[in-house]
This record gives structure tokens, sequence and C-alpha cells, in this order.
């Protein structure tokens, strides 16, 4: 897999960019001049840097190749004008909004799990039953912020020990995370990958394979003491985003997959256990 590192090319031709960007798409030329709307010779042009795109070109060719917001910015400071999208933290008021409509979506989604994630993985938000998954947590460093979701999941003193179909649920997220990595270039994610595959079995090429024929999902299957729970996930991000932190912003929610565990958290609920 190609781990190109788009951070440090700022200096480097627009036209280099976007055509590591269309190769990374897997995309000819021809394909992507037609998506846009534009010739291919003129792309190829710019692809070559015998013409010079304008600022519109420029976002044209990247909303078609879908590329992240923070590497829009960089494509148009390759070619020479000024970065079209702001990067606020999240404290800003601006983004208040937003953030209330996430701490909403996670208290509303008590007493089930979920958690807010940043675009490498660290938790920014979480509810109650989320703290509940994390009580058998060996390690204690791996709760210091920032607290990366997927290390957590899989490292050998995180919830590993405790993941019932830990060789199942490894794989399906490590494949999520080498799909990422071909999609954003991202070398910070790049790095993510490797660790989390040099830990214990973490090593796989094959996709996850249900472990019976009712599976519609790769469950998250874990141990809490005596309680054996099961769950499927969904992810949510924002629609039309216009902010780099908005735009890398995503919301993981943990459904219960059978009643056992739909109990549990109700109980867990019910006696204290998640606030």
């Amino acid at each position: 897999m190609q781990n190109t590192n788009t951070a440090n090319k700022s200096a480097d031709r627009v036209g280099d960019l976007l055509r590591e960007w269309r190769q990374r798409r897997r995309i000819s030329q021809l394909h992507l001049a037609l998506e846009a709307g534009i010739s291919q010779r003129h792309l190829s042009f710019v692809e070559s840097g015998r013409a010079a795109p304008s600022r519109e070109m420029v976002l044209n060719l990247a909303e078609t190749l879908a590329v992240p917001l923070r590497d829009r910015n960089r494509l148009l400071l390759s070619a020479g004008y000024a970065p079209s999208f702001a990067e606020r933290s999240l404290g800003d008021p601006l983004l208040k909004p937003a953030m209330e409509a996430v701490q909403r979506i996670l208290d509303g989604h008590s007493p089930n799990p979920a958690l807010a994630i940043d675009g490498h993985w660290n938790m920014l938000l979480a509810n109650g039953a989320i703290t509940l998954l994390l009580t058998e947590v060996q390690d204690k460093s791996l709760l210091e912020p920032p607290v990366n979701a997927l290390r957590l999941s899989l490292h050998p003193q995180g919830l590993a020990p405790n993941i019932l179909n830990l060789t199942e649920w490894r794989a399906h997220v490590l494949e999520r995370l080498r799909g990422i990595n071909d999609l954003v270039a991202d070398p910070v994610l790049a790095d993510l990958e490797e660790e989390l595959s040099s830990y214990p079995g973490g090593r796989r090429s094959h996709r996850p394979t249900a472990n019976h024929a009712g599976n519609i999902a790769v469950p998250f299957q874990i141990r809490l003491g005596a309680a054996e729970l099961s769950f499927i996930t969904t992810t949510t991000v924002f629609g039309a985003p216009l902010d780099i932190t908005l735009s890398e912003l995503a919301i993981e929610s943990f459904f219960p997959s059978d009643e056992v565990t739909a109990r549990f958290l109700r109980e867990a609920q019910a006696d204290g256990r998640i606030g």
C-alpha cells in the first residue's frame, strides 16, 4: 500500500498532487475529465504542469475526486491560491451548535454506547455506557487523553482480552483502517495501522467472515464480568461540512444485537452504572 505523505507536499506542483489523488482513486484521466466536465487534453496539461488550473477547476477536480477538505486546501496552496476551508477548534463558538447536536445524539442513544471521534480515531465525546465498557481495561494509560478508540480496542492490555471474537473483530478493524488509508493518504493513520497490525495476531490479509449464517454485520462481542454482550455498530457523519474539524468528526453508535445485551444495558442504567 502506498503511504503518500501529502502533508509534506505543499511545495509540489498542483498537477503532481492531482495525479496522485487520481491514481489513489484508481481512475483514468479520461474518466476524471468526463466526470469533471473538462477535456482530457486540458487535464493532461494540468497534471503535467503545462497549464495552470483556475481556483474553480482545482476545487472542481478535488470535489470529483472526493479529496478530504484538509487536502483540498493543500491543493489550492500548491496552485497558488488561498485555502477555502477553515479548521476550527472544538471550542470555537461557530462549532457550538454542531457539538451540541453531537452531545444530544450521544445522550439520546443511552443506555446503548456511543462515542464521537476525530479523523484519527481519537475519542472526543462519549456517553455513560462507553464508560461501562471500559471498566476492565488493564492499562489505564490507554484511557488518558487523547484516547484512541482503535488502539484501545485492539491493545493487548486494553479491551482485547475481553473481546470474545477478537480475531474476527481485529480483521474488521484493520480492514476498515486499511480502506480509509487507501483513500485519505494520512500518515498518522498509516502509522496507526502499522502499530495495530503489530499487536499479537494482528496481521490478516483477508476479509473477516460471519461466524454463522445469521450475521448481517461483524459483531462486537465483549465480556463484562459474567455478562457476554454483543453489538452491531453504525457510523454517522455530518452532511456537507465546510469546516475541516467537522468534516473529520464521526459518531460511532453501538446497538444491542440480542435481547441479553439490551436487558443488561437497561438494568445497568436502572441501577446507576450508566449515568
